[in-house]
């Protein structure tokens, strides 16, 4: 039997990536384009400059189509997945009304309010995306999270009448909500010549970008967690009910229907600070880096082993974005001394992203009733070991990374088989698409120092520290 192809489309924060699977989950080729870096301004604005979204996807699909070396006819579906939590105002014709507001938005904590006579429709970074690509106002309804007026346990919008309007939101400015895995349309031609991908052939809702990595992921109801290792960073675990009331915890949409995804508290601008780390170590760690034929971030991986688990007593909170919530909080390197240089920082922020994981999973799983007795961990940081065996050392249970470690993609292919009937459940298509790659066992010695670090100091920093954040605070903002 000829084999058939799968466009996944995974955009982030701070990139998009564009990748094509044969129908067993192998990934054939794909092209990442770097997204512009965030305009922050203002009031705690947060905008994704231009139209880049939409530009970056037209890069990655034409630099992705130009490595394949197959038959473009061969191509069945279109993935397409995108980031949660952001806002596109689009005028009539479907081009924006101003720039995509990002999930870090100030404005995305409260209901949109119709202010710019040009705006026709408010959607999501995937209803955008749908409409650039088929000319659909259809939408997953897996990707409205946060103050949009939709019932979250249904998903379906609320009828109209007081609650539907106290979201201050047109129902006529809203797109038409589907199922993930289901057809919302087919590539135009305008978005063919755009983009490359061949015209007419379907393109298929998925859900929010964390529930299309738990996907991909191969996230199972069971005792095992998904650390998923991007811009922002999350604990997650799936289940069949919506759970209104929890405290550590809460339920989003999940990737296929029916299914909830449970994810804990997380860390907001996470990977970006392991990213800044290594901007702030300069062209020298580049050159060193280039004379070992490696990556910064895989030299650093290798300078990170030397040293010694805990760093010699050097802890990172990673508050490098505050919560709109609690906007004195900085992020935070305590216990310098004259030993530690950049290798020991770079170890730390990866244990205080590690050791503030675990606290929130475990605290998720503790009010689930649920024990932790194993670790996934996705997303481009978890190509290098030594996060993988930190990882394993913090939580104190194996850990693993699939062949495809940026899930996403993956998710975004699999719910892509799904609609098409490629699998018929998530089951079969994750038995056949999801391979591990690797395990890391903990070490004994390592998980007793970071237990006793992180309940007699880690967990300890925040209340020691957040008075005099606060007042720290008022001087440059009252």
């Amino acid at each position: 039997m000829k084999q058939k192809y799968i466009v996944a489309i995974d955009g982030g924060t701070q990139s998009t990536k564009v990748a094509l699977f044969d129908t067993l989950g192998r990934e054939i080729c794909s092209d990442t384009v770097p997204l512009k870096e965030i305009h922050l301004y203002g009031d705690s604005r947060a905008e994704h400059p231009d139209d880049d979204l939409w530009d970056s996807l037209q890069q990655a699909c034409k630099g992705m189509l130009s490595s394949f070396q197959g038959n473009i006819e061969d191509i069945i579906g279109i993935g397409l997945g995108s980031i949660r939590c952001c806002r596109a105002l689009l005028k009539e014709d479907g081009n924006l009304a101003s720039p995509v507001q990002s999930w870090m938005d100030i404005r995305l904590s409260y209901p949109y309010e119709h202010e710019d006579a040009e705006v026709r429709y408010v959607t999501t970074a995937t209803g955008y995306l749908t409409h650039r690509l088929t000319g659909e106002t259809k939408d997953t309804r897996s990707n409205y999270v946060g103050p949009w007026p939709i019932d979250p346990e249904t998903l379906q919008w609320y009828p109209d009448g007081e609650l539907f309007d106290s979201y201050t939101t047109p129902r006529s400015m809203l797109f038409e909500l589907v199922d993930p895995a289901t057809v919302l349309g087919y590539v135009t031609e305008q978005a063919s010549k755009a983009t490359g991908l061949p015209a007419g052939i379907p393109v298929v809702s998925t859900a929010n970008d964390k529930a299309v990595e738990g996907l991909g992921a191969g996230l199972t109801d069971s005792g095992t967690v998904l650390v998923s290792l991007g811009t922002y960073i999350t604990s997650m675990m799936v289940g069949d009910t919506y759970q209104e009331n929890a405290e550590f915890y809460w339920s989003n949409p999940g990737a296929v229907p029916g299914e909830f995804l449970y994810e804990s508290n997380g860390i907001r601008r996470g990977m970006a600070t392991v990213t800044w780390i290594k901007d702030l170590m300069g062209s020298g760690l580049e050159e060193q880096a280039k004379g070992h034929n490696l990556s910064p971030e895989a030299y650093l991986n290798v300078l990170g082993k030397d040293v010694p688990a805990g760093c010699d007593g050097l802890y990172t909170i990673l508050h490098w974005l505050a919560r709109p919530t609690h906007q004195w909080e900085r992020g935070i390197m305590i216990g310098f001394n004259g030993s530690h240089k950049g290798p020991h920082m770079f170890r730390s922020v990866l244990e205080g992203i590690a050791m503030t994981m675990k606290n929130n999973a475990k605290a998720m799983c503790d009010e689930m009733g649920k024990k932790i007795d194993h670790l996934i961990v996705s997303g481009g940081g978890s190509n290098g070991d030594l996060f993988m065996q930190i990882f394993a050392d913090v939580f104190g249970v194996p850990a693993h990374r699939n062949e495809v470690n940026e899930s996403a993609s993956m998710g975004a292919a699999i719910c892509t088989a799904l609609a098409l009937g490629v699998y018929p459940d998530r089951s079969s298509a994750i038995e056949h698409m999801v391979r591990i790659q690797d395990n890391f066992k903990p070490n004994e010695a390592n998980v007793l120092l970071y237990e006793r670090i992180n309940q007699e100091v880690y967990t300890k920093i925040n209340a020691a520290t957040e008075e005099v954040l606060q007042a720290s605070h008022r001087i440059f903002h009252d």
